[in-house]
């Protein structure tokens, strides 16, 4: 299908466009070693406002992941960063690592050039991996991370004890980066709890073109590198406060390794399951997650860079309060007709 005539290319021009209107610009970290970190960075950052940094899954790029979050989570106060992992977009790498550490110090890295030195971390399934290693590897930088349908805890054996719906590393890249429509297919009934009844195969091939080609050889060996000889007891266990969050019917990381993840954190870690969802939660259950994500990460004060409380997170406590306030103020008027209620209540 010509460039001209994709419909993949022109949601993708959506999607940018979506970003820039919300005050998002495109930012290239070139490292010392070579590699590239393409980042969405505030065009305008805000010293008072806390630093949220977002890592999308293997699906699509950061854009494609991320975009019915920007608003609501603009909303709620936060300053957004939002990068393209290594091979997804326009970053990249020369070496021949492929490890979710790398991946963690790159993004670090690109974090330290933005001037952002300390900040909240939210990973998605691939994302997820990154986020957990970058919060054991640099513990001075995150304060506080979500892990959404991240198998962080998997190991190389569960393939073949029968966990997942695939047997070994080959399966499993044949569907996560899918170079034929009829694994495509597979790929969207596997993530989504109702996948859309009618999947075109020229909407599909032109997605694979357009998404899935690139760096492709790359990209299969980062599922090698996350799945080859893992181990739980080789997990390193993250200090921060730390919300797990999974769809109910996940078929890509099913729910047990939430429930394991959740055992290696202890009472550091507080898991949400989200009914009528599946791996693609964060696409099916976009608004239920985000109020998750927000009350996460406000649930305690969040500092700005000078280790002072930003004056979003003062007032978000104080709109909290006074909505709650409210809330039961308006309960004990129920059945009272508005004026009425209105009328009797002294606001001075």
């Amino acid at each position: 299908m010509p460039r001209c005539l994709s419909f993949t290319v022109a949601r993708d021009r959506c999607y940018r466009r979506a970003f820039l209107a919300a005050g998002l610009r495109p930012s290239s970290t070139a490292l010392a070693d070579g590699a590239t970190v393409h980042c969405w960075v505030p065009a305008r950052p805000d010293p008072a406002r806390p630093p949220l940094l977002l890592l999308h899954g293997f699906g699509a790029t950061a854009i494609w992941q991320w975009s019915a979050y920007l608003r609501p989570l603009l909303r709620a106060g936060f300053d957004l960063y939002v990068p393209d992992l290594l091979f997804f977009g326009a970053s990249k790498a020369l070496g021949p690592d492929r490890s979710e550490s790398y991946q963690a110090s790159c993004i670090a890295a690109a974090m330290e050039t933005a001037g952002v030195r300390r900040f909240g971390l939210m990973g998605v399934s691939y994302g997820g991996f990154v986020a957990y290693r970058m919060a054991a590897m640099y513990p001075a930088a995150v304060e506080r991370v979500v892990l959404c349908c991240a198998g962080v805890c998997l190991e190389e054996r569960d393939l073949a004890s029968g966990l997942f719906v695939v047997s070994d590393v080959g399966q499993a890249t044949e569907i996560l980066l899918p170079q034929r429509p009829v694994k495509l297919r597979q790929l969207v009934r596997l993530s989504f709890v109702r996948p859309p009844p009618v999947m075109p195969s020229c909407f599909l091939r032109d997605y694979i073109q357009v998404m899935c080609t690139n760096y492709a050889n790359e990209k299969t060996e980062l599922i090698h590198a996350l799945i080859n000889d893992r181990k739980l007891s080789d997990l390193p266990t993250i200090t921060q406060p730390t919300l797990i969050i999974w769809g109910e019917q996940d078929q890509i990381f099913p729910l047990e390794l939430g429930y394991r993840l959740k055992r290696h954190l202890g009472d550091n870690a507080r898991l949400v399951v989200i009914s009528n969802a599946g791996h693609a939660v964060n696409l099916e259950k976009p608004k239920e997650l985000c109020q998750h994500i927000i009350a996460f990460f406000l649930d305690s004060p969040l500092k700005n860079h000078n280790g002072q409380m930003c004056c979003g997170t003062r007032w978000k406590i104080f709109y909290n309060f006074a909505g709650l306030t409210l809330r039961r103020l308006a309960s004990k008027f129920q059945g009272v007709p508005k004026k009425a209620w209105i009328t009797s209540v002294d606001v001075r």
